[in-house]
Parts: structure tokens; C-alpha cells; sequence
């Protein structure tokens, strides 16, 4: 079983409930549901949250530690909100925020726009993007999912990044 899960997890000033196989999170920023997997058992007691199997099997036993995780995530999202900033490279490349999509202009034919989620909210200042969101998942793979259009290159580093994210990059051709 995991570390995470032998410990309750602390749920400070959020409301958190167990109803029906789904387990739901509020706070201040926003409420977060979830569905629980019936190999895992989410008790809500005084001391916080206690994510135990219920049993023996391999599965359950692997799912406590997820769900652990889950939890701990959906319960300091609501309080706190992810962030994610994309960093943009390459002369004449742009992203921008028309709407409800995000429109990238990076080197290719055509623009692609990418529909924002419903729970993210994004932000473009010249050649960076800052998505928001209480739920981490959703911040993260729409992150991915915008990084995944141009990724960045080893020669020239043209390409999008996370803020903090190095890149290796590579000498290219030398001159006889």
C-alpha cells in the first residue's frame, strides 16, 4: 500500500464529500468532483481524508495510492489554482486567445487553434501563455496538448516550452 494513503490526507477549510461512488471537493475557488473506483473505499472523517482498499487484490492496492493522490490534488486545487506557463520560440511565431480557442501561428501553413476547456482559463502576453485551473489535470494535459503542436527542436530551440523546461541542444553541422 502507499505512503500516501496510510496517512489521512488534511483538508483544512474545504468541504469534502462521499456520495454515491463519487467524491466531492469545495472551496474557494471552485468544486471539483470525481469518480470513485469500486476497489477503493474514501472515508471523510474529523482528522481528513483516509483512502483505504477494500481488497487484497493487486489493483486495489494500487488505486489507494492514485486516489490518495487525487485527493490530496482536487483538495489543494480548490484552495490554490494550478498554473502552467508556456514559453514560445522561433521568429514569427505568436499565440493568441480568440474566444474560446487558442490560436498558434508556428511556421506552418495554416494556423491551428485548439479549443480551451470549460475549467482553464488562458492568458497570452507576446510569446508566453499562462493556463489556470483548479483541476490539475485538465491545466496539464491542455498544456501538453499545446506543446504537442511544436515541440521544441534541439538545433535552434524553436518550438514551444514549459517556463522553467531545458532543452539539450545539439551542435549541428560543422564547417572543414
Amino acid at each position: 500500500m502507499s505512503r500516501l494513503a496510510k496517512k489521512p490526507i488534511s483538508v483544512g477549510k474545504t468541504d469534502v464529500s462521499v456520495s454515491g461512488g463519487t467524491l466531492t471537493v469545495k472551496g474557494t475557488k471552485g468544486t471539483l468532483t470525481k469518480r470513485v473506483h469500486p476497489s477503493v473505499e474514501v472515508v471523510v472523517g474529523p482528522e481528513g481524508v483516509m483512502v483505504t482498499p477494500k481488497d487484497r487484490s493487486r489493483l486495489a492496492k494500487a488505486l489507494t495510492g492514485t486516489f490518495a493522490s487525487h485527493v490530496k490534488n482536487m483538495v489543494q486545487g480548490v484552495e490554490t489554482p494550478y498554473m502552467k506557463k508556456l514559453i514560445l520560440d522561433g521568429v514569427g511565431y505568436k499565440m493568441e486567445v480568440k474566444g474560446k480557442d487558442v490560436v498558434l501561428t508556428v511556421g506552418f501553413s495554416h494556423t491551428v487553434p485548439l479549443a480551451i476547456p470549460e475549467d482553464v482559463t488562458a492568458t497570452s502576453e507576446k510569446n508566453t501563455m499562462k493556463l489556470e485551473s483548479v483541476n490539475k489535470e485538465s491545466v496539464g494535459q491542455f498544456a501538453a496538448n499545446i506543446r504537442r503542436v511544436k515541440p521544441p527542436e534541439p538545433y535552434l530551440g524553436k518550438g514551444i516550452r514549459y517556463e522553467g523546461e531545458v532543452i539539450r541542444r545539439k551542435q549541428g553541422k560543422k564547417a572543414v
